[in-house]
């Protein structure tokens, strides 16, 4: 069953990103860096993450950073991705400990619902569904987990990448921000985000393409400006952690 969606947005901002859409259809076996939180706003929403297991239905769910699953869905979605090395990040893994597929407190799942369902029936302004993606993360988030600091020198670093993102950027010259040897800040990042520096910044460079596809561009043209080496990488990069074709997104864009 491939994945059709007819209609939704996306809007970003630093460390997070919400995708709204409408349709219906299935992914492929897929992981990412970031934690997902899907809800339904209408219609149905099922998740999988072993091979074979019976398909489990939730109102809301959240699946942790690196975790291969597979969803289906029919209806109106909503899915908040949050990096797991921000606060917010932090803050989420309380919700699955058992590092597998967990349902959403049906409280939390109620109100995240209500608030993104309201806010996209109104056709509000990207400002606005930034807004209200980083509210239905503070329902759950709660205060941030500042007991849980991520290394400085991987900020840093963070920081660093995201500024030149668009550009060549090397680990040795992200540990130089970082103030560290190169296997040093590679074992950090890795001990600090849970994810290689590579694979980290190929994260990045995906996203940075899909909002430049959004924006208007075609995905050959967002891949280049993304730094990939070609649209065929990008798709492969992009099915791996997303499970579908960029092309499947359909009339997903960006609200500006």
């Amino acid at each position: 069953m491939p994945l059709v969606t007819s209609s939704g947005h996306i809007c970003f901002w630093q460390g997070g990103s919400l995708w709204v859409g409408r349709g219906e259809g299935r992914s492929d076996w897929h992981a990412h860096h970031a934690h997902q939180v899907a809800v339904s706003l209408a219609g149905s929403c099922s998740f999988r993450s072993d091979p074979g297991a019976a398909w489990t239905p939730f109102a809301g769910a959240i699946i942790p950073s690196h975790r291969k699953h597979e969803f289906e869905f029919k209806g109106a979605i909503a899915h908040l991705f949050v990096e797991p090395e921000t606060p917010q990040g932090r803050s989420l893994q309380r919700y699955s400990s058992n590092a597998g597929i967990s349902p959403l407190p049906d409280d939390a799942c109620i109100r995240i619902a209500t608030l993104l369902r309201r806010t996209e029936s109104a056709g509000d302004t990207g400002a606005a569904l930034v807004a209200a993606g980083q509210a239905a993360l503070g329902i759950l988030a709660g205060a941030v987990a500042d007991g849980m600091p991520v290394d400085r020198r991987v900020v840093k670093a963070i920081e660093y990448v995201g500024i030149r993102v668009r550009e060549p950027v090397s680990l040795a010259s992200a540990a130089a921000a970082a103030a560290l040897s190169p296997g040093r800040f590679r074992h950090l990042f890795v001990q600090e985000t849970g994810t290689p520096f590579r694979a980290y910044l190929l994260w990045l460079r995906l996203n940075v393409a899909i909002e430049s596809a959004m924006a208007g561009g075609t995905w050959t043209s967002a891949a280049h400006e993304a730094g990939f080496a070609d649209s065929a990488h990008f798709t492969r990069t992009f099915k791996r952690m997303f499970g579908i074709n960029p092309a499947e997104l359909g009339n997903l864009s960006r609200r500006r």
